[in-house]
């Protein structure tokens, strides 16, 4: 054998070290190559000490970033870097507060054909309102606005509400074919500090699928939205008939006590001197409403304080 000096050396077998080679093709794209790494063991992937590599977003871990790694060295290595993804997408969350939920995706794909709803107002609303003196009013899951444009035919100043933006955006338009100025305002009612607090005179949701939390998030922002002696209007079907063990009309299992029910307002309000309970009724609904055997619970309230 040869060496680079000239030096010749006799041997019956010679021994040559493997190199590592990086799989890192696939990410030449986005202009990540692998470097020689100093020990001379292959090449490598650099990172920065939280195991981010020069490509924003991108991390690597194990022996790409250190051909010396064995298995239980790179198991380690990936969950410390795992770790630092997952607080770098909490910081995304919390400085953007962006993040489409689930349910957002959810409506704005409904909202993506034809319209869902009539355009009509709830009769609810109607029979609890007219003649009620206008002032300003929160419409929560105000939907494609039926509630929110007759609300505002009324003389209401309106802001409608609601986890699609598809949805209002067809409300939108829809208010600007009536002459209407109606301010729309995308969020869940789930999200922390959700509307303003204490300027509405008239909060209202009809039918609204606000998913339950354990800390009644959704209740409070609605509650809070309330201006002293300002109303609250919620209206939702009477869920009894759905439990568990019933089937919903696409076939799936529905549990509606993963929403919150008038019931839960109604548990916070009747002790409440905050607040004095002017209705709280089932009602029948309508002839030719979609499903018509099922009643109506209708909460209306008062806010004293």
């Amino acid at each position: 054998m040869e060496l680079i000096g000239g030096d010749h050396i006799d041997a019956d077998a010679v021994v040559v070290s493997a190199r590592f080679r990086v799989r890192a093709d696939v990410f030449g794209t986005l202009g990540l190559e692998p470097v020689e790494h100093p020990s001379g063991l292959g090449d490598f992937i650099e990172t920065d000490e939280t195991g981010e590599t020069s490509v924003p977003g991108l991390y690597a871990a194990g022996n790409l970033t250190d051909p010396s790694q064995q298995v239980l060295q790179a198991a380690a290595n990936g969950s410390r870097v795992g770790a630092v993804i997952s607080f770098s997408l909490a910081h995304e969350d919390i400085e953007r507060a962006a993040r489409p939920s689930s349910g957002e995706a959810d409506w704005d794909h409904r909202y993506s054909g034809d319209h869902i709803w009539s355009g009509n107002p709830n009769h609810s609303l109607v029979a609890e309102l007219t003649g009620v003196s206008p002032g300003r009013a929160l419409d929560v899951g105000a939907g494609e606005g039926g509630d929110a444009i007759w609300l505002a035919e009324q003389g209401w100043k309106v802001t409608a509400s609601d986890i699609s933006q598809r949805a209002l955006d067809r409300l939108a338009a829809e208010g600007d074919r009536h002459g209407l100025e109606i301010e729309t305002h995308r969020t869940d009612a789930n999200d922390f500090a959700a509307f303003e607090t204490g300027v509405f005179d008239l909060v209202t949701a009809h039918y609204v699928p606000i998913q339950r939390t354990p800390d009644n998030r959704a209740m409070r922002n609605l509650l809070e939205a309330v201006a002293p002696g300002g109303t609250l209007l919620v209206v939702s079907h009477d869920l009894e008939p759905k439990h568990p063990s019933a089937e919903s009309e696409h076939g799936q299992p529905y549990d509606p006590d993963a929403y919150l029910q008038v019931a839960d307002f109604i548990d916070v309000l009747q002790d409440s001197p905050e607040w004095e309970i002017k209705t709280h009724e089932w009602r029948a609904r309508p002839e030719g409403k979609p499903s018509p055997h099922i009643h109506d619970i209708v909460l209306r309230a008062r806010r004293i304080l």
